[in-house]
Protein backbone atom coordinates (compact mmCIF):
# COMPACT_ATOMS: atom_id res chain seq x y z
CA UNK A 1 0.00 0.00 0.00
CA UNK A 2 2.82 2.40 0.43
CA UNK A 3 4.05 2.21 -3.02
CA UNK A 4 -0.04 3.32 -4.16
CA UNK A 5 -0.66 5.81 -1.43
CA UNK A 6 0.91 9.20 -1.06
CA UNK A 7 2.91 9.62 1.45
CA UNK A 8 1.92 12.74 2.50
CA UNK A 9 -1.70 10.42 3.34
CA UNK A 10 0.04 8.69 5.35
CA UNK A 11 1.50 10.81 7.59
CA UNK A 12 -0.92 12.80 8.03
CA UNK A 13 -3.66 10.51 9.05
CA UNK A 14 -4.44 12.61 12.22
CA UNK A 15 -5.10 15.90 10.90
CA UNK A 16 -7.16 14.01 8.61
CA UNK A 17 -9.49 12.10 11.19
CA UNK A 18 -9.73 15.82 12.69
CA UNK A 19 -10.88 17.64 9.26
CA UNK A 20 -13.07 14.90 8.60
CA UNK A 21 -14.60 15.14 12.28
CA UNK A 22 -15.36 18.59 12.72
CA UNK A 23 -16.21 19.14 8.90
CA UNK A 24 -19.35 20.98 7.46
CA UNK A 25 -21.86 20.42 6.48
CA UNK A 26 -21.03 16.82 7.24
CA UNK A 27 -18.36 14.78 7.88
CA UNK A 28 -16.15 14.66 5.21
CA UNK A 29 -12.33 15.49 4.27
CA UNK A 30 -10.52 16.42 1.40
CA UNK A 31 -7.65 15.07 0.10
CA UNK A 32 -4.89 16.71 -1.82
CA UNK A 33 -2.27 13.84 -3.88
CA UNK A 34 -4.45 10.70 -2.49
CA UNK A 35 -2.56 8.22 -4.92
CA UNK A 36 0.88 8.01 -6.13
CA UNK A 37 1.48 9.87 -9.00
CA UNK A 38 2.30 7.09 -11.69
CA UNK A 39 -0.93 4.95 -10.47
CA UNK A 40 -2.89 8.20 -11.20
CA UNK A 41 -1.59 9.06 -14.28
CA UNK A 42 -2.12 5.38 -15.44
CA UNK A 43 -6.09 5.37 -14.18
CA UNK A 44 -6.44 8.95 -16.10
CA UNK A 45 -4.56 6.98 -19.48
CA UNK A 46 -6.87 3.43 -19.29
CA UNK A 47 -10.11 6.04 -18.29
CA UNK A 48 -12.92 4.00 -20.69
CA UNK A 49 -14.43 6.06 -23.44
CA UNK A 50 -17.72 7.12 -23.04
CA UNK A 51 -19.87 4.57 -24.12
CA UNK A 52 -23.67 5.63 -24.34
CA UNK A 53 -24.52 1.60 -23.33
CA UNK A 54 -23.18 2.59 -19.90
CA UNK A 55 -25.31 5.85 -20.11
CA UNK A 56 -28.45 5.00 -19.29
CA UNK A 57 -30.50 6.23 -16.01
CA UNK A 58 -32.95 5.18 -13.54
CA UNK A 59 -35.87 5.23 -16.60
CA UNK A 60 -33.41 3.12 -19.04
CA UNK A 61 -33.18 6.92 -20.91
CA UNK A 62 -29.57 6.82 -22.36
CA UNK A 63 -28.13 10.71 -20.74
CA UNK A 64 -24.78 12.08 -20.83
CA UNK A 65 -23.68 10.21 -17.74
CA UNK A 66 -21.21 6.90 -18.34
CA UNK A 67 -20.52 4.54 -15.90
CA UNK A 68 -18.43 1.23 -15.67
CA UNK A 69 -18.87 -0.63 -12.41
CA UNK A 70 -16.47 -3.45 -13.68
CA UNK A 71 -13.82 -1.65 -12.40
CA UNK A 72 -10.78 -4.62 -12.54
CA UNK A 73 -11.28 -4.99 -16.05
CA UNK A 74 -10.82 -1.71 -17.41
CA UNK A 75 -7.01 -2.35 -17.41
CA UNK A 76 -3.56 -2.97 -15.23
CA UNK A 77 -4.04 0.20 -13.12
CA UNK A 78 -7.61 -0.51 -12.71
CA UNK A 79 -6.86 -4.09 -11.35
CA UNK A 80 -4.15 -2.59 -9.05
CA UNK A 81 -6.47 -0.18 -7.82
CA UNK A 82 -9.17 -3.03 -7.02
CA UNK A 83 -6.54 -5.06 -5.18
CA UNK A 84 -5.74 -1.70 -3.09
CA UNK A 85 -9.46 -0.76 -2.83
CA UNK A 86 -10.07 -4.23 -0.96
CA UNK A 87 -6.57 -4.62 1.07
CA UNK A 88 -7.39 -4.92 5.20
CA UNK A 89 -4.33 -2.55 4.83
CA UNK A 90 -6.29 0.32 2.93
CA UNK A 91 -9.85 -0.73 4.69
CA UNK A 92 -7.68 -0.11 8.07
CA UNK A 93 -6.36 3.48 6.90
CA UNK A 94 -9.97 4.66 6.03
CA UNK A 95 -11.28 3.76 9.41
CA UNK A 96 -8.57 5.38 11.06
CA UNK A 97 -9.37 8.57 9.28
CA UNK A 98 -13.00 8.49 9.31
CA UNK A 99 -13.24 6.53 12.92
CA UNK A 100 -15.92 3.93 11.41
CA UNK A 101 -14.89 0.98 12.09
CA UNK A 102 -14.86 -2.65 10.54
CA UNK A 103 -15.57 -1.47 7.00
CA UNK A 104 -16.30 -3.87 3.62
CA UNK A 105 -14.93 -3.44 0.23
CA UNK A 106 -18.38 -3.75 -1.96
CA UNK A 107 -16.76 -6.31 -5.34
CA UNK A 108 -20.00 -5.80 -6.87
CA UNK A 109 -19.01 -1.49 -7.15
CA UNK A 110 -23.17 -1.06 -6.91
CA UNK A 111 -23.60 2.55 -8.24
CA UNK A 112 -19.74 3.09 -8.06
CA UNK A 113 -16.97 1.97 -10.34
CA UNK A 114 -15.85 5.22 -13.19
CA UNK A 115 -18.04 7.95 -13.98
CA UNK A 116 -17.82 10.59 -17.10
CA UNK A 117 -20.26 13.37 -17.28
CA UNK A 118 -20.50 14.95 -20.80
CA UNK A 119 -21.34 18.88 -21.04
CA UNK A 120 -24.32 20.07 -20.08
CA UNK A 121 -24.71 17.12 -17.49
CA UNK A 122 -25.42 18.31 -14.08
CA UNK A 123 -26.45 15.90 -10.70
CA UNK A 124 -29.63 17.05 -8.71
CA UNK A 125 -29.03 17.43 -4.71
CA UNK A 126 -29.38 14.27 -3.27
CA UNK A 127 -28.68 11.42 -0.43
CA UNK A 128 -28.03 8.01 -1.51
CA UNK A 129 -29.40 4.68 -1.47
CA UNK A 130 -28.72 3.32 2.06
CA UNK A 131 -28.44 -0.86 1.98
CA UNK A 132 -26.62 -2.65 0.03
CA UNK A 133 -29.28 -4.40 -2.83
CA UNK A 134 -27.82 -7.85 -2.64
CA UNK A 135 -25.88 -8.12 0.45
CA UNK A 136 -27.97 -5.40 2.76
CA UNK A 137 -25.16 -3.75 4.77
CA UNK A 138 -25.08 -0.43 5.71
CA UNK A 139 -23.76 1.83 3.29
CA UNK A 140 -21.28 4.11 5.35
CA UNK A 141 -19.09 6.07 3.14
CA UNK A 142 -18.54 7.35 -0.21
CA UNK A 143 -15.02 8.07 -2.09
CA UNK A 144 -14.73 9.97 -5.23
CA UNK A 145 -11.70 10.20 -6.84
CA UNK A 146 -11.60 12.56 -9.22
CA UNK A 147 -9.63 12.39 -12.42
CA UNK A 148 -9.06 15.82 -14.92
CA UNK A 149 -5.92 17.14 -14.88
CA UNK A 150 -7.56 20.87 -15.58
CA UNK A 151 -10.85 22.39 -14.47
CA UNK A 152 -11.96 25.84 -13.96
CA UNK A 153 -14.82 26.70 -11.52
CA UNK A 154 -16.95 28.61 -13.97
CA UNK A 155 -17.01 25.28 -15.95
CA UNK A 156 -19.31 23.81 -13.71
CA UNK A 157 -19.34 20.66 -12.25
CA UNK A 158 -18.38 21.42 -8.82
CA UNK A 159 -18.83 19.32 -6.39
CA UNK A 160 -21.45 20.68 -3.88
CA UNK A 161 -21.64 19.48 -0.69
CA UNK A 162 -25.12 21.04 0.92
CA UNK A 163 -26.57 20.99 4.83
CA UNK A 164 -30.01 20.85 3.59
CA UNK A 165 -31.32 21.45 -0.50
CA UNK A 166 -34.44 22.82 1.15
CA UNK A 167 -33.15 26.28 3.07
CA UNK A 168 -33.41 29.07 2.12
CA UNK A 169 -29.97 29.79 0.40
CA UNK A 170 -28.11 32.03 2.64
CA UNK A 171 -29.33 29.26 5.47
CA UNK A 172 -27.76 26.44 3.24
CA UNK A 173 -23.94 25.52 4.27
CA UNK A 174 -22.72 24.46 0.49
CA UNK A 175 -18.80 23.08 0.37
CA UNK A 176 -17.56 23.47 -3.41
CA UNK A 177 -14.65 20.73 -4.22
CA UNK A 178 -13.50 20.96 -7.68
CA UNK A 179 -12.97 17.95 -9.42
CA UNK A 180 -9.01 18.18 -9.99
CA UNK A 181 -6.89 15.24 -10.94
CA UNK A 182 -5.96 13.45 -7.37
CA UNK A 183 -8.23 14.75 -5.39
CA UNK A 184 -10.07 12.30 -3.11
CA UNK A 185 -13.29 12.98 -1.25
CA UNK A 186 -14.21 10.89 1.42
CA UNK A 187 -17.62 11.63 3.14
CA UNK A 188 -20.06 10.28 5.22
CA UNK A 189 -23.19 8.15 3.76
CA UNK A 190 -26.16 9.71 6.08
CA UNK A 191 -30.13 10.66 5.73
CA UNK A 192 -28.48 14.18 5.39
CA UNK A 193 -25.19 13.88 3.27
CA UNK A 194 -27.31 16.23 0.25
CA UNK A 195 -24.44 16.22 -2.69
CA UNK A 196 -24.72 16.73 -6.30
CA UNK A 197 -23.20 19.17 -8.72
CA UNK A 198 -24.41 21.53 -11.40
CA UNK A 199 -24.35 21.61 -15.13
CA UNK A 200 -21.18 21.67 -16.64
CA UNK A 201 -20.53 24.31 -19.03
CA UNK A 202 -17.44 24.12 -20.93
CA UNK A 203 -16.23 26.55 -23.40
CA UNK A 204 -16.21 25.75 -27.11
CA UNK A 205 -12.65 24.74 -27.25
CA UNK A 206 -12.38 22.30 -24.40
CA UNK A 207 -13.00 18.81 -25.34
CA UNK A 208 -13.29 17.19 -21.96
CA UNK A 209 -15.79 15.66 -19.58
CA UNK A 210 -15.97 15.22 -15.69
CA UNK A 211 -14.29 12.07 -15.04
CA UNK A 212 -14.12 10.49 -11.46
CA UNK A 213 -14.01 7.19 -9.94
CA UNK A 214 -16.38 6.68 -7.04
CA UNK A 215 -16.50 3.68 -4.01
CA UNK A 216 -18.82 3.19 -1.59
CA UNK A 217 -18.05 0.97 1.62
CA UNK A 218 -20.08 -1.14 3.86
CA UNK A 219 -20.66 -2.36 7.56
CA UNK A 220 -22.69 -4.85 9.23
CA UNK A 221 -24.06 -2.63 11.58
CA UNK A 222 -23.91 1.17 12.26
CA UNK A 223 -25.64 2.96 15.06
CA UNK A 224 -28.96 2.82 16.14
CA UNK A 225 -29.77 6.31 16.03
CA UNK A 226 -28.45 6.80 12.55
CA UNK A 227 -30.47 4.15 10.78
CA UNK A 228 -33.76 4.43 8.73
CA UNK A 229 -36.15 2.66 6.27
CA UNK A 230 -34.40 0.97 3.38
CA UNK A 231 -34.75 3.40 0.42
CA UNK A 232 -33.45 4.14 -3.03
CA UNK A 233 -31.56 7.84 -3.98
CA UNK A 234 -33.58 10.74 -2.93
CA UNK A 235 -33.30 13.67 -5.10
CA UNK A 236 -34.50 17.11 -4.73
CA UNK A 237 -35.17 19.22 -7.66
CA UNK A 238 -33.10 22.31 -8.09
CA UNK A 239 -35.00 25.70 -7.30
CA UNK A 240 -36.14 27.37 -10.22
CA UNK A 241 -33.57 29.99 -11.56
CA UNK A 242 -33.25 33.43 -10.20
CA UNK A 243 -34.53 35.06 -14.03
CA UNK A 244 -37.65 33.49 -13.31
CA UNK A 245 -39.20 36.86 -12.47
CA UNK A 246 -42.37 38.93 -13.11
CA UNK A 247 -41.43 41.13 -16.48
CA UNK A 248 -38.62 39.07 -17.38
CA UNK A 249 -38.28 37.60 -21.40
CA UNK A 250 -36.56 34.51 -21.42
CA UNK A 251 -33.77 34.16 -23.90
CA UNK A 252 -33.02 30.76 -25.68
CA UNK A 253 -30.77 29.62 -23.26
CA UNK A 254 -33.05 30.42 -20.38
CA UNK A 255 -35.93 28.73 -21.97
CA UNK A 256 -34.14 25.64 -22.64
CA UNK A 257 -32.60 25.60 -18.81
CA UNK A 258 -36.32 25.45 -18.02
CA UNK A 259 -37.58 22.63 -19.97
CA UNK A 260 -34.57 20.98 -18.52
CA UNK A 261 -35.77 21.21 -15.13
CA UNK A 262 -39.31 20.91 -15.72
CA UNK A 263 -38.77 17.72 -18.16
CA UNK A 264 -36.73 15.96 -15.32
CA UNK A 265 -39.33 17.14 -12.59
CA UNK A 266 -41.65 14.67 -15.18
CA UNK A 267 -39.24 12.46 -15.12
CA UNK A 268 -39.13 12.58 -11.17
CA UNK A 269 -42.91 12.16 -11.44
CA UNK A 270 -43.02 9.02 -13.16
CA UNK A 271 -40.04 7.18 -12.08
CA UNK A 272 -41.46 7.59 -8.43
CA UNK A 273 -44.98 6.53 -9.83
CA UNK A 274 -44.21 3.21 -11.06
CA UNK A 275 -41.81 2.82 -8.11
CA UNK A 276 -45.03 3.32 -5.89
CA UNK A 277 -46.94 0.74 -7.97
CA UNK A 278 -44.86 -1.57 -8.22
CA UNK A 279 -44.68 -1.77 -4.15
CA UNK A 280 -47.82 -1.50 -4.26
CA UNK A 281 -48.09 -4.97 -6.38
CA UNK A 282 -45.98 -6.52 -4.08
CA UNK A 283 -47.60 -5.63 -1.21
CA UNK A 284 -51.03 -6.49 -2.15
CA UNK A 285 -49.37 -10.68 -3.16
CA UNK A 286 -50.25 -13.74 -1.20
CA UNK A 287 -46.50 -14.35 -0.80
CA UNK A 288 -45.75 -11.04 0.89
CA UNK A 289 -49.09 -11.32 2.97
CA UNK A 290 -47.69 -14.89 4.20
CA UNK A 291 -44.48 -13.84 4.86
CA UNK A 292 -45.53 -10.78 6.75
CA UNK A 293 -48.04 -12.98 9.11
CA UNK A 294 -45.21 -15.67 9.56
CA UNK A 295 -42.52 -12.49 10.65
CA UNK A 296 -45.19 -10.53 12.65
CA UNK A 297 -43.81 -12.17 15.95
CA UNK A 298 -39.83 -11.41 15.28
CA UNK A 299 -41.13 -7.35 13.88
CA UNK A 300 -42.63 -7.39 17.23
CA UNK A 301 -39.44 -7.52 19.31
CA UNK A 302 -36.85 -5.78 16.68
CA UNK A 303 -39.32 -2.95 16.99
CA UNK A 304 -39.41 -3.65 20.90
CA UNK A 305 -35.45 -3.72 20.94
CA UNK A 306 -35.30 -0.70 18.72
CA UNK A 307 -37.72 1.53 20.67
CA UNK A 308 -35.28 1.22 24.23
Amino acid sequence: MKQLIHSSVLDGVAELRRRFATAAPFRHVVIESFLEPDLCGALASEFPGFDAGQARNELGEIGGKAVHADLRNLGPAYAVLDRLLQSSEFLALISEITGIPKLLYDPEYVGGGTHENLNGQDLDTHVDFNYHPTSRLHRRLNLILFLNPEWETEWGGLLELQKDPALPAAENVIRLVAPMQNRCVIFETTEVSWHGFRRITLPPEKNLSRRSIAVYFYTKERPAGERAPSHGTVYVPRPLPDFVQPGYTLNENDAYELQVQFARRDAQIRYLYEREMEFSRIAQSPAFRMARALTWPLRKVRDALHSR
